[in-house]
């Protein structure tokens, strides 16, 4: 007995251990049910990839608006465009007469501007690429032959225009009924590509190719 008193002084005189909070971990499993199958997978710990995916994708989106911003708000520093690139826009009677544009122009295509001299150089190469174009034409590339095109004689346009601006005065009409020529023989064997017709196509080119060669006997 004395022995157990004993004890029970002592248990008084401890001082008494808090209870730590029960702390459980619970794991939210969700289940896919597969429409072909009756087989199910467990993925755990789902929330917290698709949180970490999440936090990503905001990451990405604030760094594009950033960066965008800080693009559209620059100033102009000499050495590249910081703004939209403007549709330039032509002098001289080579639009079309019902449209009164090109089909053809391609918008946001950005052209070098350079001298006559260059701009006449440049004509006489971009219609030799075009002489060289025979080869792409085909059933399956037409597609393609479209958007060279458009390429090409974007350009074309533009430096055409220019040059006649730059020309002298006997030489402007002669040089805007040969640039009219040309560009409503683009028209028609754009429309010819775009239809996907390969017979409209090939005879368009066919009539294409001899105003090419005018332009680079024009400019040689």
């Amino acid at each position: 007995m004395a022995h157990l008193a004993n004890l029970n002084g002592i248990r008084k005189t401890l001082p008494a251990i808090p209870k730590l909070p029960s702390i459980q971990k619970t794991r939210k499993t969700s289940k896919i049910i597969g429409f072909l199958g009756k087989k199910t997978k467990n993925f755990q710990e789902q929330p917290l990839q698709t949180t970490r995916r999440l936090a990503l994708g905001l990451a990405s989106i604030a760094l594009v608006g950033t960066s965008s911003n800080n693009v559209s708000l620059a100033e102009d520093n000499g050495y590249w465009i910081t703004d939209l690139l403007t549709v330039p826009s032509v002098e001289n009677n080579i639009t079309n007469e019902k449209t009164g544009s090109r089909s053809f122009v391609k918008k946001g295509l950005y052209v070098a501007n350079l001298n006559t001299k260059n701009r006449m150089y440049r004509l006489k190469k971009y219609a030799f690429d075009l002489l060289a174009m025979a080869d792409l034409i085909g059933p399956d590339t037409l597609n393609y032959v479209k958007k060279y095109l458009r390429l090409k004689s974007t350009v074309m346009y533009y430096d055409f225009d220019k040059v006649i601006s730059a020309a002298a005065v006997d030489d402007k009409q002669p040089l805007t009924t040969l640039a009219n020529r040309l560009f409503d023989s683009f028209e028609k064997l754009e429309d010819a590509a775009k239809m996907k017709n390969l017979p409209q196509t090939e005879s368009c080119y066919q009539d294409t190719k001899v105003i090419l060669q005018e332009v680079m006997d024009r400019f040689a």
